[in-house]
């Protein structure tokens, strides 16, 4: 296998053209470098999530329903607490449910809603991929502890500032 490293960081060196062009580069270098963070990590966190069957976004949909009262949530609320699309809800809770880590069920309170509801396979599955995901730090290399606070500390500020939440 080949070393796909460039010998260079290329954000750096596009920050650097786009000084040229088009002024300071300080909040492109800053969104770029998430936006590559976030590659690296999900990337990581799949690889370990991988003999599982899973990957990171039905792991965070198996933890919060691991961690819902009753093991289980109608899908509407899922797709609220995770942020994203309905459709995206559907399509992981049928994988999902192929695996046999959940089962879809009628909501006794209000028939119109199904629920999504762990199964006893899903609850040990889910505890075995944090441990994997645990075991390599959620893809958290390179910083100390304190410095992991300080940049949870700026990213919530950043998504706060963003809406993503009530101040």
């Amino acid at each position: 296998m080949s070393d796909s490293r460039l010998p260079f960081d290329p954000i750096d060196r596009a920050g650097d053209l786009w000084e040229k062009n088009f002024g300071d580069a300080t909040a492109m270098r800053l969104a770029t470098s998430v936006m590559r963070v976030q590659q690296l990590m999900i990337g990581a966190l799949d690889a370990a999530l991988k003999p599982y069957g899973l990957t990171f976004s039905r792991y965070e949909v198996l933890v919060l329903l691991l961690f819902s009262q009753h093991g289980s949530l109608p899908l509407s609320k899922i797709g609220e607490r995770l942020m994203v699309h309905p459709t995206s809800v559907t399509s992981a809770i049928d994988r999902l449910e192929a695996q046999g880590y959940v089962v879809r069920v009628p909501d006794e309170d209000d028939r119109r809603r199904t629920l999504a509801r762990l199964t006893a396979t899903g609850r040990s599955t889910v505890r075995k991929a944090t441990e994997a995901v645990s075991a390599i730090d959620f893809a958290i290399t390179g910083l100390t502890e304190d410095q992991q606070a300080l940049a949870y500390d700026l990213l919530r500020q950043l998504r706060q500032a963003s809406g993503d939440f009530p101040a």
